[in-house]
């Protein structure tokens, strides 16, 4: 596994299993026990954070080793509801502490949310704190108002819509930024795209393969979901070859700068 370096110094694992949908304990356990998974992303959205605290119980892995995320969202809106939010998520996990907290998507209530995150990043509750789904005018204006830069932001990107001058600015700042849907969902026939069957077959990788090393050599952080074990360790196998600048330039071509999923800059 490869690591991003947060701006607080924390170690994030480059691929992660996102379990938005994913509520089967036993996929969850072998993930992280048999398959290497270390980075695992949940939201309190999912409802499935109680599911992933037992599989995190279950697992041989040690705790340290793992980097849970989870992220407040609109129910959870202004800074006292974020205060519970973050226990209610520590008692869910069965944690003594979350990896990285996020919120969910920008709100208008978002200033006195991140504040809260603040305090729990001081108190211990937490390691790192971040936001999702900010574009560069919210990432932006978040900045002004407050005390700690976040370390991630997980956004939408993909092969299409890779979000170049978002990411630019966000490592200006300090902040990764963490892929959501890496594999588009399997929109715009992405699994039979012309370009990567071809990059595909010159490297003996499949096609979900080489999308996502593309993002990792864009420097980002992915989260990859599936609940198929094949699926899962290709996914995760993906740092025993390296692309050349034609192969980069090729796949560049596939950019269309629009987003599948309604997020927009």
């Amino acid at each position: 596994m490869e690591y991003a370096t947060l701006n607080n110094g924390l170690k994030m694992p480059k691929i992660g299993l996102g379990i938005y949908n994913l509520n089967d304990e036993d996929v969850i356990v072998k993930a992280i026990d048999d398959i290497g998974y270390r980075l695992i992303d949940t939201a309190r959205m999912y409802g499935n954070e109680k599911i992933l605290g037992r599989a995190i119980k279950r697992c041989k892995t040690p705790r340290e080793e793992l980097f849970i995320t989870s992220k407040v969202y609109g129910p959870d809106r202004g800074y006292e509801r974020t205060k519970f939010a973050i226990e209610d998520s520590l008692k869910n996990l069965q944690l003594d502490y979350i990896d990285l907290m996020l919120i969910h998507e920008p709100y208008d209530e978002g200033t006195e949310m991140y504040k809260a995150l603040e305090e729990a990043l001081q108190e211990g509750k937490v390691k790192s704190i971040g936001i999702s789904n900010y574009n560069k005018s919210e990432y932006l204006d978040l900045l002004e108002h407050c005390n700690i830069v976040p370390a991630v932001n997980q956004v939408e990107a993909h092969v299409f819509y890779t979000r170049k001058e978002l990411q630019k600015v966000l490592e200006e700042h300090g902040t990764v930024m963490e892929a959501w849907s890496p594999l588009a969902s399997g929109k715009n026939n992405i699994f039979t795209n012309k370009v990567l069957v071809e990059v595909g077959e010159k490297y003996k990788k499949s096609v979900a393969q080489i999308a996502l090393k593309y993002l990792l050599a864009r420097n980002m952080v992915i989260i990859p979901k599936s609940s198929n074990l094949d699926r899962l360790k290709q996914n995760i196998d993906l740092f025993d070859f390296e692309f050349n600048k034609e192969d980069i330039e090729k796949m560049e071509t596939l950019e269309n700068g629009i987003s599948l999923f309604g997020w927009y800059d």
